[in-house]
């Protein structure tokens, strides 16, 4: 198997596989994920259904979103290179008795050499910012997709207020996110990943924001795209 970790950074996949073990747990440091998990699926799913369809899930850690997709998918590939968080992932859908998904230890490059137009449906979330060079990596998903496939991306907006929000808030008052989790120089603004992808041979289909209320502590789209936000995109060649 071909690992290429050039466009990857250790420090990166260091901080996820030291909170491997709390993959599964609501209230642990990936409890946000499993908070966010059910509203980004239903987006994905009435965006692009999923029924039957391949899909692929890049970035995939412990598996939260690769189960959801599993679940209407006729078959999901997830990869990523935190190997600890595959563990569980793997662990996780023996339990659950799930035979429809594939996990890799791959790169998304290498990956997508091998499977040249192979998928339907590609998400690739909460990824971006945490790579040395995140237009490689959109390259790379376009090119695992099918002509006519879809493809979700989503991160975090790049200025002020994503910086009070997305870092200070989330990581060190609410205590959503563990410390450290994103670096501000490494966040993207959507103009930045609209361009990538346009140069990948995407095209835009719908730009989301999500929003998060401390209160109700629930997820919600908006219109508001200047912290986290979902992007939408169809392959045209």
């Amino acid at each position: 198997m071909n690992i290429n970790k050039s466009n990857s950074s250790q420090e990166e996949i260091n901080k996820f596989n030291a909170l491997a073990n709390e993959w599964w747990d609501p209230n642990g440091g990936f409890g946000s994920l499993h908070s966010l998990n059910p509203l980004r699926f239903e987006y994905i799913n009435n965006s692009a259904p999923i029924n039957n369809k391949l899909c692929a899930d890049v970035g995939c850690g412990g598996g939260i979103l690769t189960e959801s997709l599993a679940a209407e998918a006729k078959h999901v590939d997830g990869i990523d290179l935190a190997d600890k968080a595959l563990s569980v992932a793997k662990i996780h859908q023996e339990i659950s008795g799930i035979k429809n998904i594939d996990y890799h230890y791959i790169d998304i490059e290498s990956f997508a050499k091998e499977n040249h137009q192979k998928f339907d449906i590609l998400t690739c979330m909460e990824m971006l910012e945490h790579v040395p060079d995140p237009a490689k990596i959109v390259e790379s998903c376009s090119y695992a997709v099918k002509d006519g496939g879809d493809l979700f991306f989503s991160t975090i907006n790049r200025n002020i207020k994503s910086f009070i929000m997305a870092i200070v808030g989330a990581e060190y008052v609410l205590n959503l996110l563990p410390k450290g989790t994103h670096e501000y120089d490494c966040l993207i603004k959507p103009s930045e990943l609209e361009q990538w992808s346009r140069e990948s041979g995407l095209s835009l289909i719908d730009l989301i924001g999500v929003s998060y209320n401390p209160l109700t502590k629930d997820f919600n789209l908006t219109d508001d795209v200047s912290v986290n936000y979902m992007m939408h995109f169809k392959k045209t060649g």
